[in-house]
């Protein structure tokens, strides 16, 4: 019984030290060197299946591309009216802190609520062909469990009504 009582109490200070460790920003990770869109492509697909991007199909041979695959955003009318509406969402989102905005490109910082865990969601105006194209990708871990993807879905609920 009391090695039971041991593992109970070892589990719940494990538990703290993690959650501290996230409150304190030690598992938020650090900002990726390659973010930006270059000659018309966001960066591509993380090696691992815990990102999502719109360009995935534009990196053939990549280990994630049918896993990373999602639509971009649509919209009508005037691109730069798209991308005004798309920061004022994102400003609006909880946890989620916009870095970088430029006439054509949006990054933006989503964090868990208890964990800290930092995610960048980038967003680039492709005005030829009224989308905009989208990456979200996790800095830590080997798997998502589909919170990319999922957030950028929920994004493009609200962009679109």
């Amino acid at each position: 019984m009391k090695i039971l009582w041991y593992l109970a109490l070892l589990a719940v200070a494990l538990a703290a030290t993690l959650v501290l460790a996230g409150q304190l920003g030690f598992l938020s990770g650090s900002v990726p060197r390659q973010l930006g869109a270059t000659g018309g492509r966001l960066s591509p697909p993380s090696q691992t299946p815990n990102s999502v991007s719109s360009q995935a199909d534009q990196y053939p041979g990549h280990p994630q591309k049918d896993y990373a695959n999602i639509a971009p955003l649509t919209y009508t009318g005037d691109g730069d009216l798209a991308l005004e509406k798309l920061a004022a969402l994102l400003q609006k989102s909880e946890r989620t802190v916009i870095v970088t905005r430029g006439p054509d490109y949006i990054h933006a910082q989503c964090t868990t609520k208890l964990l800290k865990f930092t995610d960048d969601v980038e967003f680039w105006l492709d005005r030829p062909n009224s989308v905009i194209h989208v990456r979200s990708a996790s800095r830590l871990g080997r798997k998502d469990f589909g919170v990319n993807r999922a957030r950028v879905e929920a994004i493009r609920a609200q962009f679109s009504s």
